[in-house]
């Protein structure tokens, strides 16, 4: 079961432009986004009936303030962000969950003694358990993070936004957001790994010294947030390296699997009317 590397799309103007009528432009924009951002929604607020909440108040704040929209980043973006700073609104008003991110050394590969067998054809029973177990495994995960941990992944992992434009939607430098992402990914990793139904096999000796091994996967962490293949030859890295990276890909693909799907319809058809009638 190859797992190939994600492919960022290259950017494009997606939507509606500054200047056209709200009524006009937010129906375009439900239409467009609001399979994601429903799936966004999900994730970050874990559980439909705040995921379908926070989709209409995300869009009913977006027609009162499609004014303010300068067009200097995509349509989609801007939604999100939005969609951020409701979701943080919401744990607060919550009270907030006490989530602690696992220390960093708990997240490294270093001491694992196996590693998930992807060495199986796609049409086998085997890789339908893998893709089915790896999702169950990451929509748990995600749910489970810290929220200053789980938004930037879910913007930058299931929505594919650039790093620049996750710290612009959150107000975060791009530095703490790679650094958030990157142990956010790890934990993901993990996540699959500890799944028992998960077929796994004996993890391969390690080649390198830790610190070689360290420098690798911190080079493969950056290739992912640019969305390409690792910029090291393949002869380079060692069984155990490329397990580990397979597994990191294997998390981000469950990711962009996770983003995909419908807005329901009487979501959607609550969405609209709600907007004409405060039109």
């Amino acid at each position: 079961m190859s797992i190939a590397p994600r492919v960022r799309p290259s950017s494009v103007s997606r939507g509606p432009v500054p200047g056209t009528p709200a009524a006009v432009a937010v129906p375009l924009l439900v239409d467009r986004h609001g399979p994601k951002l429903f799936a966004l929604a999900s994730r970050l607020c874990g559980n439909a009936s705040d995921a379908e909440d926070m989709v209409q108040d995300v869009f009913l704040q977006a027609f009162r303030k499609w004014s303010t929209f300068k067009g200097e980043s995509d349509p989609g973006t801007w939604l999100y962000a939005i969609a951020a700073r409701s979701c943080k609104a919401r744990t607060r008003r919550k009270g907030g969950i006490d989530r602690r991110m696992p220390a960093v050394s708990q997240l490294m590969p270093w001491n694992d003694s196996t590693v998930v067998d992807l060495g199986v054809s796609r049409s086998t029973p085997a890789a339908q358990v893998i893709e089915r177990e790896s999702a169950r495994a990451v929509h748990d995960a995600i749910v489970a993070l810290p929220s200053n941990f789980r938004v930037p992944l879910v913007l930058k992992e299931m929505l594919e936004l650039p790093i620049e434009e996750v710290g612009q939607a959150l107000n975060l430098k791009p530095q703490t957001v790679k650094t958030r992402v990157h142990r956010a990914r790890l934990l993901l990793r993990k996540a699959i790994l500890a799944k028992k139904s998960i077929p796994k096999k004996t993890a391969p000796a390690p080649n390198y010294e830790m610190q070689v091994c360290a420098d690798l996967l911190s080079a493969k962490m950056d290739a992912m947030d640019h969305g390409r293949g690792f910029p090291i030859g393949q002869k380079v890295i060692c069984d155990r390296c490329r397990s580990v990276f397979a597994e990191l890909d294997l998390a981000q693909n469950t990711c962009a699997r996770l983003a995909a799907g419908d807005l329901p319809k009487a979501l959607r058809d609550r969405i609209v009317r709600s907007i004409k009638q405060t039109s």
